[in-house]
């Protein structure tokens, strides 16, 4: 029992409490006391206190994550280990790769092309890896996570949907033949496309000399034109699709940070439609086993 005349916590009446929060100035018992710069305050206030407080954001409207760049590392984790399975699992990649030709029944391809490499050909998943840490270690700290990792899969999106726009479509109803319509890709050098476009726009905002970059998408493009088997129009997809992106991280920054998931999703909107739309005005069978 406690004395009427002693001062008991407000969330424990049964406990006698002599030390009182330096904010509301209440009893505060041991359990209900959280260590401050100045005192103790008790575990109300400072549950107040988080609710009101806001995060740090970077330049770009991100949140500020300190320490490794975990998305960037988590995302090369899962490539490596989708490309085992490959080598393990052959028949994974028949299930999962990308053809312009599947874009109507398999829609979900246009994202898990961007998982996948080429079996049997290590370089393509360490060249890819590679370029996604060179440029996850920038975009990553400056964006934020969550925006990064939008990005990222926006990016992608926008990768397979460039090659959709741009695939040459077979004039006639017959399947014989190679058509680009009906031609298989695969590999994350879309969504790294996308993200050097990205660092592209905002490195500009932050005054660093872009002509590396612009030099370096620039080549990304254009080797697919040289070196046959590489899927140029992703790339090209890709990194006006990260122009775009990072257009919405450098003009809708911090101030107006609330506006760029409404048009990151505008994005993916106008995505979808250019897909469909494409789509539907190429009337083809599809072959059959894509």
């Amino acid at each position: 029992m406690t004395a009427p005349d002693q001062p008991v916590c407000p969330r424990h009446p049964d406990r006698v409490a002599y030390v009182r929060c330096q904010v509301c100035e209440r009893p505060t018992c041991p359990d209900c006391q959280r260590p401050a710069p100045v005192g103790i305050h008790c575990v109300d206030c400072v549950r107040a206190s988080a609710k009101t407080h806001r995060s740090a954001t970077t330049v770009f409207g991100g949140r500020v994550a300190m320490g490794r760049p975990v998305v960037t590392i988590s995302l090369i984790a899962v490539c490596s280990a989708i490309w085992l399975l490959q080598q393990a699992y052959p028949p994974l990649t028949d299930r999962f790769f990308y053809a312009p030709v599947q874009t109507g029944d398999q829609p979900y391809r246009l994202l898990t092309a961007t998982f996948l490499h080429a079996q049997n050909q290590p370089t393509h998943l360490l060249f890819n890896m590679f370029a996604l840490w060179v440029g996850g270690q920038f975009l990553e700290p400056a964006l934020g996570r969550a925006r990064f990792l939008a990005i990222y899969l926006v990016c992608a999106l926008g990768g397979s949907v460039g090659y959709e726009l741009l695939a040459s479509a077979p004039s006639s109803t017959s399947t014989g033949g190679s058509f680009g319509w009906y031609t298989a890709t695969l590999g994350a050098s879309g969504a790294i496309s996308g993200l050097f476009g990205a660092a592209i726009v905002c490195n500009r905002r932050l005054g660093v000399p872009i002509g590396g970059l612009v030099g370096l998408v620039v080549i990304n493009v254009l080797i697919g034109l040289v070196i046959p088997g590489i899927a140029w129009q992703a790339h090209l997809g890709g990194a006006i699709t990260g122009l775009a992106c990072g257009a919405i991280a450098t003009y809708l920054g911090a101030e107006r940070r609330r506006w760029q998931w409404p048009a990151y999703a505008a994005i993916v909107v106008l995505l979808v439609v250019l897909a469909t739309v494409r789509f539907e005005s190429v009337s083809v069978p599809a072959i059959v086993g894509l």
